[in-house]
């Protein structure tokens, strides 16, 4: 069971690794105003909710402690961060301010992560 937590670890760093990588790729066209959410952002972000899940379901089989207060919060900023990567995908150009919250809520969201005891 400890293999299958691993390697279901490795795929939610693959996710945060390509919804990182999307925002960085475009944080150059954020600054002239034609930034737009690049597909590996919205695959990222889904790849990071379905192994988060999966992550809390494993742990639960193994009758570890959660911290559901800080799996809240991830959650809640993930859901935050899918809604506007899903809803702006299609759009040609997409506001700083909206491009920024996505790089801002994942940055928080791996502060959590590694932080929060």
């Amino acid at each position: 069971m400890d293999v299958l937590i691993h390697a279901v670890v490795g795929l939610h760093i693959i996710g945060i690794a390509a919804l990182l990588g999307g925002f960085m790729t475009q944080m150059k066209a954020m600054g002239r105003g034609e930034a737009r959410m690049v597909p590996a952002m919205l695959h990222g972000a889904l790849t990071m909710l379905v192994t988060g899940v999966a992550l809390v379901g494993l742990h639960q089989a193994q009758d570890h402690t959660l911290n559901t207060v800080k799996l809240g919060v991830k959650m809640a900023l993930l859901v935050v961060i899918l809604g506007l990567v899903y809803v702006k995908r299609d759009d040609e150009k997409v506001g700083a301010a909206a491009f920024g919250a996505v790089g801002a809520l994942t940055a928080a969201n791996v502060f959590i992560a590694v932080l929060w005891v």
